[in-house]
């Protein structure tokens, strides 16, 4: 532990052993300013690196976790309750600009085909190509291939095509292509990419058919305008660009009209 001893007031005579006070006063003054500029360093350094790996979680850019590897003696898979077996998609390893992407910048996909469904009257089928929602469900490893193992709820739509444009919602959900962030202020000031607030109003391009064994009463409707709520939905990129967001009916809030 250190004491500190002020150095002689001013005006005083310093003798030598006032000096050695002084001297060992502004050393050790100096180095608790070191140590607290060190701590700060390393404080603000922790927080870039969190707050980083937190966005990156976000953008799905990594795997937070590992698939649990299915014993070899098995070879199928039967999913219980409302539950559905999927195989995954490939990793995307290129980007929308044909760049060759590093195996840890590699979109975890978000899709697959169904391989197996428990009930007969499940809304999906074997062979249907489905989106679901990042990080629902259960990763399994099955004869060196990846399946995850869903909730039939956690399903966000069948996709008929190779764009999410003809993605068919199930449930409540509502496929939205989402507007144009502006690139000006209203005073017509430019902005930045990183600047530009990510917009939460979009077109609907289709309508799910309401949860299952419910009427639905929902009345939105493709072509209209809509605003969602914020950090609502699963987000998708289609190769041109386009950005669309599946949500719930009742995730949207206003038309606009």
């Amino acid at each position: 532990r250190m004491v500190w001893t002020r150095p002689p007031p001013r005006g005083r005579p310093e003798s030598a052993a006032d000096t050695r006070v002084a001297r060992e006063f502004s050393h050790a003054r100096a180095r608790t300013r070191k140590a607290a500029h060190e701590m700060a360093q390393a404080t603000a350094s922790q927080t870039f690196v969190r707050h980083a790996v937190r966005r990156t979680a976000r953008r799905g850019c990594v795997r937070t976790r590992a698939a649990m590897a299915v014993p070899s003696k098995y070879t199928s898979v039967k999913p219980a309750g409302d539950r559905v077996f999927v195989k995954l998609g490939a990793e995307e390893e290129l980007s929308t600009g044909g760049i060759l992407l590093p195996s840890t910048a590699q979109k975890k996909p978000s899709e697959g085909s169904v391989v197996a469904v428990a009930a007969e009257d499940a809304t999906v089928k074997v062979g249907d190509q489905v989106v679901y929602s990042k990080y629902a469900g259960t990763e399994l490893e099955l004869g060196g291939e990846e399946h995850v193992l869903l909730k039939e709820e956690d399903v966000v739509g069948i996709k008929n095509g190779a764009s999410y444009k003809d993605l068919k919602p199930l449930g409540d959900r509502v496929l939205i292509k989402v507007g144009k962030a502006e690139e000006a202020t209203s005073g017509g000031v430019l902005l930045t990419d990183s600047a530009r607030e990510k917009p939460l109003t979009g077109e609907v391009i289709a309508v799910g058919p309401g949860k299952k064994g419910e009427e639905n009463t929902s009345t939105i409707s493709p072509g209209t305008t809509v605003m969602y709520q914020k950090y609502a939905g699963t987000e998708f990129k289609d190769q041109d660009g386009s950005e669309y967001i599946v949500v719930q009916g009742s995730d949207v809030m206003a038309t606009l009209m």
